[in-house]
């Protein structure tokens, strides 16, 4: 006598369904970058999911020595690693045409603190209003 189970492909399909519509948290997902052509570096990018489904694809720097000048409108996050090398976003601002006044004083001292160690900035969104629904997007509890 034999145990067969019959699967109900229907119900299997709303389950995985289901669960992904659970799971839509804000994370990382890591871009793979190549050498460019010609021995340049690779550039240093990776790609953001918000709550919403949507995938944000940003610039990765150094925290330590940003060049705010070169940032201009933009989704500025504020991101740390754990020992296992998962981003965890600390938090998530928006910057006008001059960033610089805004970010050095409050926004970069406030996320240093807080343990950040790299500086994400997705430069795509067309305007104030689009980035900040991408602000909304990203942001997190806590951050």
């Amino acid at each position: 006598m034999a145990n067969k189970r019959a699967l109900s492909w229907s119900a299997a399909l709303r389950d995985l369904k289901d669960d992904r519509t659970r799971r839509q948290d804000v994370r990382e997902e890591r871009l793979r970058t190549t050498a460019g052509l010609r021995g340049s570096p690779a550039l240093a990018l990776s790609a953001w999911r918000g709550r919403s489904g949507k995938r944000y694809v940003v610039g990765v720097h150094a925290l330590e020595e940003p060049d705010l000048s070169e940032i201009g409108e933009a989704v500025v996050m504020a991101v740390r690693r754990d020992t296992a090398g998962i981003a965890q976003l600390v938090s998530v601002a928006s910057s006008g045409e001059s960033p610089r006044e805004h970010l050095q004083r409050t926004w970069l001292a406030r996320v240093r603190t807080s343990g950040a160690t790299e500086m994400h900035v997705h430069r795509l969104a067309e305007d104030e209003a689009a980035r900040a629904a991408i602000v909304e997007d990203l942001s997190v509890e806590g951050a």
